[in-house]
């Protein structure tokens, strides 16, 4: 079943949903330093970008995910994208009082990407906890997990500051950016640790008051 769109919205940032509409823009923004994306598949050409949408969107529709633009509130500008994705229940038997939970158990948070300009901004820190914060305090979610490539060692650190609990290595888990068999560097947040997650978060936030 799809998943209704829905935005967020920070004091710097604000998620939008998706669409057809933010192609050009992202392009735009993707353009200015392919070099960022050497651990990140983001097109770099209008057919490309459209077939990126396109799948993102996709799996909207199949209900498994809710991509987002990345938006700059001071001047409106594209800056990036993001989603959840992997949405969805844990498999709880007949009978257990699970079961009858009406919202979502599990879900990961990815695909994101910054333009040049927005890297090391407060961007990437507010759309982090505008999702946790949907995802633990509206879905009600028992677990967000976030992975990236084993190389990547700016972004694995990022996760460990925003108090992500490393979990291992998934071996040749997909294919990476440069065409090799990727191992990913697997993180997640569990509902009982959201709360101190949420206060490291929003001490992060506090540099860019």
């Amino acid at each position: 079943m799809r998943i209704e769109s829905f935005g967020l919205e920070g004091q710097f940032v604000r998620l939008e949903p998706l669409g057809l509409h933010h192609v050009d823009a992202l392009l735009a923004a993707a353009r200015v330093d392919p070099s960022l994306y050497q651990w990140t598949a983001v097109a770099q050409d209008r057919a490309g970008m459209q077939a990126y949408v396109e799948t993102a969107l996709s799996w909207q529709e199949a209900g498994t995910a809710m991509p987002f633009a990345t938006v700059r509130r001071a001047d409106g500008a594209v800056i990036g994208s993001t989603r959840f994705f992997d949405v969805g229940r844990l498999p709880w038997p007949p009978g257990h009082p699970m079961r009858e939970r009406k919202t979502l158990d599990v879900c990961e948070i990815g695909y994101t990407w910054l333009t040049r300009d927005a890297i090391r901004t407060a961007a990437n820190s507010e759309a982090k906890l505008l999702m946790l914060t949907h995802a633990f305090e509206t879905w009600r979610m028992l677990r967000v997990c976030l992975h990236t490539d084993e190389r990547n060692a700016r972004s694995r650190a990022a996760m460990e500051r925003m108090g992500a609990r490393f979990e291992g290595i998934l071996r040749v888990h997909r294919v990476a950016v440069d065409g090799l068999p990727r191992n990913s560097a697997r993180f997640s947040i569990v509902a009982e640790e959201w709360p101190a997650a949420r206060a490291r978060l929003a001490g992060m936030m506090q540099r860019y008051a």
